[in-house]
C-alpha cells in the first residue's frame, strides 16, 4: 500500500498501490467537515475558479451576484465597459450591499446605511458625510474590495482569492486547448442563453465530478434514455470512447456512441431539416478553420473538467456547468447553455428543447445522476465506524492494468477520476 503525498494526514485518505493494481479513496473525505473545512481554504482560498462568462453581463451596467467558495460576489460590467468582480460586501459594516441576483445599474446601494458605490467601486456617497474627515484618503480606502485576481479566456471569467496564483493559462494547461475549440463553434462567436438553472444536490461535490468523469455509469444509470435513441435509431456504443488526463487535476472524455450533437452529429431524433444543416455547418467550418480543426471540433462529443469548479458539457447541445460546495453533503450547482450566436430561430429552439430533455434539471440523464450520487451520500454513511475500517473506502482501480500496459484509458474506466483524485490529494495535502 503505497499513500500518495506526505504531508497533511489528509492526503492519506487516497491510497494507491501500483503493484496490486489498487486505488481508493476512505469515505470520510465526501462527509468529514474537517476535510470539507481544509478543501476550502486550501483549494476555493489558492485556485482560480470559474466565475461566468462575460456574455452574461453584455451590456455597461449589468451585474449579477453568485456565491464562490462560500464568498458573495459581484460579477459587473461598470460603465466603461470593464468587467469588474467585488465582494458583496458594504465596506462600511460588512452588510451585503446588493441583494438582487442580476440587473443593471451604475450604482449599488447599502439598504443599511445607504452608502452607494459606483459600478467601478468607488465610494459614490454616504449620508451625513460631514461627520468623516477625508483624512489619509477615506473615501479611497472604503471604495469596494476586488477580488485579488481575474482572468479570461475565450470569454470565460475566473477569479482567484489569492494574488500569487499562476497565471491563467498556466493552471488551465491543456484544458484551454479544449475549452478553445468549444469557441470557435460559432463563425460569430458563442453566448450563454440568459437565465440560469440553479438547483441543490444532497451530495458532496467531488460525487459530480466523478459522475461527470465516469462514463462506466452510462448505459446502466441512463437505460431509459439509452432505449430512446435505440428505438430512435440511433446506435449507442462505448466502443472507441476514450478518458484523457490533462493535467492539474483537469480531465477529459472523448464521447463518439452516446448521442448526435446539434449541428454537428446528425441523428433521426433532430428531424430531416436538421440532417441538412449539419452538413451546412460542416461545409461552413471547414471553410472557416479548415478540415482538420473542423473535424476536432464535430465528430465527437466531450466532457471536460476544469479543477475544480468548472464542467462543459458538449454532448446533444451545450452545458456550461458551475459547482459550488456548501457543506459536506451540499452542492448547488448552476447551469447555463452555451450557444452560436446570431443562430436561427427554429434551431435554437430545437437545441433547447434537446438540452432539457437529457442534460436539463428535469431531462432523462441529470435526475438520474443527481439520485445517484445522493444515494452514495447516502450510503457512505452506513460505513461510517464500521466494525471492519477495510469497509469504509471506494474502488476506483477500474482500467489500471490497461494503462499499465500502455494503453489510452478509456472512458468506461475509472482513470480520469484517479487523475482528479491524485491532483486533489497533493493540493489538499500540501504543507
Amino acid at each position: 500500500m503505497t499513500q500518495l503525498t506526505q504531508g497533511h494526514p489528509i492526503a492519506s485518505l487516497v491510497e494507491e498501490d501500483g503493484e496490486a493494481l489498487s486505488f481508493r479513496v476512505h469515505r470520510s473525505a465526501y462527509r468529514s467537515q474537517e476535510v470539507f473545512r481544509e478543501e476550502t481554504a486550501r483549494i476555493w482560498g489558492h485556485t482560480w475558479l470559474y466565475l461566468g462568462h462575460e456574455t452574461e453581463i453584455p451590456k455597461p451596467g449589468d451585474f449579477k451576484t453568485r456565491t464562490l467558495g462560500g464568498r458573495p460576489l459581484i460579477f459587473c460590467r461598470d460603465s466603461s465597459g470593464e468587467i469588474q468582480v467585488f465582494l458583496n460586501a458594504c465596506t462600511h459594516r460588512g452588510t451585503v450591499l446588493c441583494r438582487f441576483g442580476e440587473g443593471n445599474t451604475k450604482f449599488f446601494q447599502c439598504f443599511y446605511h445607504a452608502w452607494a458605490f459606483s459600478n467601478s467601486g468607488e465610494l459614490a456617497a454616504l449620508p451625513g458625510d460631514d461627520a468623516y474627515a477625508d483624512v489619509d484618503g477615506f473615501r479611497e480606502r472604503m471604495r469596494l474590495r476586488s477580488v485579488p485576481r481575474i482572468a479570461t479566456h475565450e470569454g470565460f471569467v475566473f477569479i482567484a482569492f489569492d494574488p500569487d496564483v499562476p497565471d491563467l493559462l498556466t493552471h488551465l494547461g491543456k484544458a484551454a486547448h479544449y475549452m478553445s475549440l468549444t469557441a470557435r463553434i460559432g463563425p460569430a462567436g458563442m453566448e450563454t442563453v440568459p437565465g440560469v438553472q440553479l438547483y441543490a444536490v444532497k451530495g458532496n461535490w467531488k460525487l459530480a465530478v466523478e459522475n461527470a468523469m465516469d462514463g462506466y455509469h452510462f448505459a446502466p444509470t441512463h437505460n431509459t434514455f439509452v432505449g430512446y435513441l435505440r428505438e430512435t435509431g440511433f446506435a449507442v456504443t462505448d466502443d472507441d470512447q476514450y478518458a484523457y488526463d490533462l493535467g492539474g487535476g483537469h480531465g477529459l472524455l472523448i464521447l463518439t456512441g452516446h448521442n448526435g450533437r446539434i449541428g454537428m452529429v446528425w441523428e433521426p431524433r433532430f428531424g430531416e431539416t436538421e440532417r441538412e444543416r449539419t452538413v451546412a455547418k460542416r461545409e461552413e467550418m471547414v471553410d472557416r478553420l479548415g478540415s482538420e480543426l473542423a473535424a476536432e471540433i464535430a465528430d465527437a462529443s466531450r466532457i471536460l473538467f476544469v479543477f475544480p469548479n468548472l464542467l462543459l458539457f458538449d454532448l446533444e447541445a451545450l452545458t456550461i456547468r458551475q459547482l459550488e460546495p456548501v457543506a459536506p453533503d451540499r452542492t448547488d450547482v448552476r447551469a447555463w447553455q452555451f450557444v452560436e450566436v446570431g443562430e436561427p430561430a427554429e434551431v435554437r429552439e430545437l437545441r433547447i428543447k434537446t438540452m432539457v430533455s437529457f442534460v436539463g434539471p428535469g431531462g432523462l440523464a441529470t435526475p438520474d445522476d443527481i439520485e445517484a450520487y445522493e444515494a452514495v451520500q447516502r450510503g457512505i454513511e452506513a460505513t461510517a465506524d464500521s466494525a471492519d475500517p477495510a469497509f469504509d473506502w471506494s474502488d476506483m482501480s477500474r482500467g489500471m492494468a490497461n494503462e499499465r500496459q500502455g494503453n489510452q484509458g478509456r472512458s468506461i474506466d475509472e482513470g480520469a477520476m484517479r487523475s482528479f483524485w491524485r491532483h486533489w490529494a497533493t493540493v489538499v495535502g500540501r504543507d
